[in-house]
């Protein structure tokens, strides 16, 4: 059995070999897989450390903690005594460049390397790391793994749909929990990974050959509802190296039930699962999302034929990813052409709203994230009063100087005013600083609302098109049987209504219209106003 998702059953604190994201700031998040050993072989006395421009942070320091705490940057030797301890066990260096026989003994380094590397893990798993010593700056805050927030983390191997996209198809395609949803052009998984927990309603399970029970393939609370087929994403790639790089993933996440990804050119091959003729599972699904150059040349596959993935015994709601213009014409007609219905374009544009608080005035000089201007005249007043004083307590000072060091000409200068005392800029900073402890900076300021200068997201177009399922003659004659049935029982019923009945159904309907009300029981009561 693999272990839970925990993109389905998130714990409460983080736990070792599971799936964390570190949030550095809003558009920076790194993610990482927690080993309470350093499972990299790099060397680090803390164990395995992940190693961020605000800050190193060992996983020893987040193993534990619940999912939203504020983890602190640890003191960490990241030098060359931690991070070149294999080639110290070599006993060389590693040089750049180089002829071909020194790449060769490269080459056959590295392997000596994996070799040195399991057993610096091995030495690792043995040993006790070094307790972590919290930095002077720097943070982080530890996150659950989410379709969202894995998307604005995940490694980029090819563009990516955004959340604002995968959001807005999932919902236009009808996809919930239980659907057969077909992906082509898997590329960095990001919709493979919001497509995933749409679908899901329980994790698959194996049934014995008795059929007297089952068998779940997880160690999980979530099964699929008996008598209920489970949520599937059948994914396909046509680029081997991400193929294996998202499989990896999938299988990484607990993912693998859920999502299955075929190595396909579904130009050529359509959407099959197998290369031979060996029977393959029933794919049977009723939405279908296209990443792809050219989808015009993969629609000839998705069809009714006997062979098709499609679910015949409803409607399949497609959607294709195109960021120009050209393809989306050329998919249009193609669709209309093969017996698509409703077919539309969209774009989405999406952009950020951030609401905060605008704190102004010379209080606020030094803190951050603020606008240390003067807010009113008399501020600005009194600062100018300062910075003059301040001038003329200096030039005092140099007058008194120049006096005592016996210059004439400072003998014929007046006197000048009383000496003021101002505080240095240090001290005032300092005073704003301790003061800040005391006030309620969320109750402070104006609440203004700006939208980010920039669009994020990847822009392209969406085209919608729904293929209605096949219609023959036998369905129509079942489906006329069908109504003249139900008006029967409807007329039945309406027979078997006691009067009393259709006079509280006819109150129910008038909605509260005393004049509508009477009328309606006059007309029950054939028009008999004594009744």
């Amino acid at each position: 059995m693999s272990k839970a998702s925990p993109f389905f059953e998130p714990t409460v604190v983080a736990t070792s070999d599971s799936l964390a994201v570190l949030h550095l700031k809003r558009d920076l998040l790194t993610p990482t897989i927690l080993r309470s050993y350093d499972d990299e072989g790099i060397g680090y006395a803390e164990g395995k450390v992940t190693t961020t421009r605000y800050g190193n942070y060992p996983h020893t320091t987040l193993i534990g903690q619940p999912w939203g705490s504020q983890i602190k940057a640890s003191k960490v030797d990241t030098g060359t005594r931690g991070r070149v301890g294999l080639h110290a066990e070599r006993g060389q260096k590693r040089k750049r460049g180089g002829s071909s026989s020194s790449r060769r003994d490269e080459t056959l380094a590295g392997d000596e390397d994996s070799g040195l590397r399991e057993r610096r893990v091995q030495d690792t798993q043995s040993k006790e790391t070094k307790a972590a010593i919290p930095a002077d700056s720097g943070f982080c805050h530890l996150l659950p793994p989410t379709p969202e927030v894995w998307t604005a983390s995940l490694p980029h191997r090819t563009q990516v749909v955004y959340t604002p996209d995968y959001s807005y198809v999932l919902q236009r395609l009808r996809v919930t929990p239980g659907t057969s949803l077909i992906e082509a052009g898997a590329g960095s998984g990001s919709f493979t990974h919001a497509a995933a927990r749409a679908v899901f309603n329980g994790h698959p399970t194996n049934e014995t050959l008795n059929g007297r029970h089952s068998v779940p393939t997880k160690p999980s609370t979530q099964n699929a509802p008996p008598g209920q087929t489970a949520g599937k994403v059948w994914s396909f790639e046509f680029h081997e190296p991400r193929m294996l790089s998202l499989q990896q993933e999938i299988r990484e996440h607990g993912l693998e039930d859920i999502v299955t990804i075929t190595h396909r050119d579904v130009y050529e091959h359509g959407f099959t699962l197998t290369t031979t003729g060996s029977p393959q599972p029933p794919i049977n699904a009723s939405a279908i999302f296209l990443d792809l150059p050219a989808p015009w040349l993969a629609l000839r596959h998705l069809t009714r034929a006997p062979s098709s993935p499609l679910n015949p015994s409803c409607s399949v709601h497609l959607c294709t990813f195109s960021p120009c213009i050209e393809q989306v014409h050329r998919t249009v007609s193609a669709l209309r052409s093969l017996g698509w219905l409703d077919v539309e374009m969209v774009e989405v544009s999406a952009r950020r709203i951030e609401v905060r608080r605008e704190r102004i005035g010379l209080q606020e000089e030094g803190l951050r994230g603020v606008n240390a201007t003067p807010a009113t005249v008399e501020e600005a007043i009194e600062r100018l009063k300062e910075v003059e004083g301040r001038d003329r307590s200096y030039h005092h000072g140099m007058t008194v100087k120049a006096l005592n060091d016996g210059i004439e000409a400072a003998a014929d200068m007046g006197q000048p005013a009383e000496e003021e005392e101002y505080i240095s800029k240090q001290q005032r900073l300092q005073n704003i600083k301790d003061r800040q402890a005391d006030r309620k900076l969320y109750k402070e300021g104006r609440l203004v609302h700006r939208s980010e200068s920039e669009l994020k997201t990847h822009t392209s177009y969406l085209v919608f098109a729904v293929l209605p399922r096949e219609w023959t003659e036998d369905d129509e004659r079942r489906a006329q049987a069908e109504a003249v049935e139900g008006r029967a029982e409807v007329e039945k019923l309406e027979k078997v209504m006691s009067k009393r009945q259709m006079k509280r159904n006819a109150k129910v309907a008038a909605g509260g219209n005393k004049d509508l009300e009477m009328e309606m029981k006059w007309q029950l009561n054939g028009g008999d106003e004594e009744n």
